[in-house]
């Protein structure tokens, strides 16, 4: 019973060390600048790993890293809050490397502020 116990452990180790480097932490983005826009939303996805939005802010369109669709929704934010068109207010840092692309904190629809991390 204990071989293929280690035989596993040998398969799902490597993997497991594969998929984290695919992980994009909070490490990537710069929390010394904070961005805080208010513009409207061109496209949005909520699903996993993590909601995405394309924001449209003057003259520019970010793409803002939201938090996991589970979280957002127990706090507050559900899939039906959002949709392209809509006037949102987005609170992040900006990619140390990618351009246009933000990591959301906290997200204003409404009157409703989401904490998102």
């Amino acid at each position: 019973m204990i071989l293929p116990a280690k035989i596993l452990l040998l398969i799902l180790l490597p993997l497991s060390v594969a998929f984290s480097v695919l992980h994009h932490g909070w490490a990537n983005y710069d929390q010394t600048k904070t961005l805080d826009y208010t513009g409207l939303v061109e496209e949005i996805t909520y699903e996993n790993p993590h909601g995405m939005l394309q924001l449209q802010h003057e003259d520019k369109t970010w793409a803002v890293v939201l938090a996991p669709p589970s979280r957002m929704s127990s706090r507050g934010l559900t899939k039906d809050m959002l949709q392209a068109g809509d006037s949102v207010r987005v609170v992040g840092y900006p990619h140390k490397e990618v351009k246009d692309e933000m990591r959301a904190e906290r997200i204003y629809v409404g009157d409703k502020k989401i904490e998102l991390r």
